[in-house]
């Protein structure tokens, strides 16, 4: 006979435990699976090349020039760029006379300085203002460019910079307060 208050209890078979069981097993698998394998789908990022970058020589009468000596000595050493910085890249020999580059995921940023005045700037060109220093965007009829690039058109000589779409505005943004700091603004030349 039963005393009141007195719990009686019979093992639970090894059916009701696996089958208790199971599902949260199941359920646990399942998370870790996820977990692990969240990021196989994604490409891997593109790697950073920081071997000497081989810049071809290209028309550039200013570039060992006074203005563009002043800038190349103020570049800063690493730009911002997407989630972190970006280092300089070396150049290969012969580099060409003022050109300095910076190592980016998939394209290195390249700036140029001392080019002639771009075919493209027109009196009616649209002209985006970074820092004080108007940018003319050169067209790249790509649908999805991977790259942009940009000429400031407001200084003594004309200072190019090539970025890839990944990074951002930063770069141009440093380069910018370089640009402003050795080079006085002079009025844009339009034909």
């Amino acid at each position: 006979m039963r005393q009141a208050g007195t719990d009686v209890r019979t093992p639970r078979s090894p059916a009701v435990v696996v089958a208790v069981a199971l599902p949260v097993l199941l359920a646990v698998a399942v998370a870790v699976l996820a977990i692990v394998n969240r990021d196989a789908g994604k490409p891997p990022p593109p790697t950073t090349d920081t071997t000497p970058l081989a810049a071809a020589p290209v028309d550039a009468p200013d570039a060992s020039g006074p203005q563009c000596t002043a800038l190349l000595a103020a570049l800063p050493a690493t730009l911002p760029g997407g989630d972190g910085q970006l280092a300089t890249r070396p150049l290969a020999d012969p580099a060409p006379a003022g050109v300095r580059a910076w190592a980016a995921p998939s394209r290195p940023v390249v700036l140029r300085c001392g080019l002639p005045r771009p075919a493209e700037l027109t009196p009616t060109s649209a002209l985006v203002v970074v820092d004080g220093v108007s940018w003319l965007q050169l067209p790249d009829d790509v649908p999805d460019p991977v790259q942009s690039s940009w000429v400031a058109v407001d200084r003594p000589t004309y200072v190019a910079v090539t970025t890839p779409a990944t990074v951002g505005s930063g770069p141009l943004q440093a380069i910018s307060d370089a640009i402003t700091a050795t080079m006085p603004a002079t009025p844009i030349a339009v034909r």
